[in-house]
């Protein structure tokens, strides 16, 4: 079963109050495959999905529609019956003879009911992202009537969704982690929303730490190409006339260097006689460079 397969099912499983539940009853017919006069239907993948609709066109018509699978092995609820049709309609408040396939706001009564019309839409028509994959949310959409209008339902949640048109399909989506929180928490999909604000922490946390090991990686790196550099600067001068003739202040830490080049300037400056700073140990070493690039020329 897919991600947004299991949260569908958590959206169904939500108990709501009697007003809610009509309303998600309203948006899950409304945005399914078909709703108009002469057919209302749905195709889905998810058995629970097939028979929350069965049971929405039921609540509203009395009459039970059986589930169909269709060859792909999908699920579908197909009214065509025009008698139960016209019923469906009339108690939504629409006039069969001047059908349009817009939202009626008189059906999501309360401003709690706006959640419950949005989880229905989102049975019907809509998809999310495994979290830890990418962010993404939409609804695909047959008209551009009803996208507008469900951008306006948005606008409730004040979540700004993106639209696009794909595949001749009018598609609203959802990138902001937090709006998807936001609407998902709605929808009644609170471990979902909990699972979305896990899926984040761990992706910051790795970043952090990403971040983290590619600063230090970097820094050993620089620091292996300057030691590196320093090793080959002695190992110039005193194949030339031994390390006895570097200058009393350079020849301890040459020393030092020569036996590992692993040392760090921190722990060159702790280990000599006299402790030096970080900046000291820099600047002699820089002056050895120096003396060595002179004896080539």
């Amino acid at each position: 079963m897919s991600f947004a397969s299991d949260v569908k099912n958590e959206i169904i499983s939500f108990e709501r109050a009697e007003c809610c539940q009509s309303a998600m009853n309203y948006g899950l017919l409304l945005f399914a495959r078909s709703f108009s006069k002469d057919s209302i239907s749905l195709l889905t993948e998810n058995e629970s999905v097939a028979n929350a609709f069965a049971d929405a066109s039921f609540s509203l018509c009395n009459k039970k529609t059986p589930l169909q699978i269709s060859d792909a092995g999908k699920y579908k609820v197909n009214i065509e019956d025009g008698v139960q049709i016209a019923e469906i309609l009339n108690n939504l408040g629409y006039d069969v003879k001047s059908f349009k396939r817009r939202i009626n706001f008189a059906n999501i009564p309360d401003s709690c009911c706006f959640s419950a019309f949005a989880a229905g839409a989102f049975l019907a028509c809509g998809t999310v992202t495994d979290p830890d994959k990418e962010y993404h949310l939409e609804f695909s959409l047959s008209t551009k009537g009803l996208c507008d209008d469900l951008v306006k339902i948005f606008d409730e949640f004040e979540i700004q969704p993106k639209t696009t048109l794909r595949g001749g399909a009018y598609v609203v989506y959802i990138k902001n982690s937090n709006d998807i929180e936001e609407l998902l928490t709605r929808m009644g999909a609170m471990e979902t929303a909990m699972q979305l604000m896990g899926a984040k922490m761990f992706k910051d946390i790795r970043n952090t730490v990403n971040r983290k090991v590619n600063f230090e990686s970097a820094n050993l790196e620089r620091a292996v190409a300057a030691a590196t550099k320093q090793q080959d600067a002695i190992i110039k001068l005193t194949e030339k006339s031994g390390i006895d003739s570097l200058p009393e202040q350079l020849r301890e830490i040459a020393r030092l260097r020569l036996a590992d080049i692993q040392l760090s300037s921190a722990e060159i400056a702790k280990m000599l006689p006299e402790p030096i700073s970080v900046s000291g140990v820099n600047h002699r070493f820089r002056k050895i460079i120096k003396m060595a690039e002179e004896s080539e020329k």
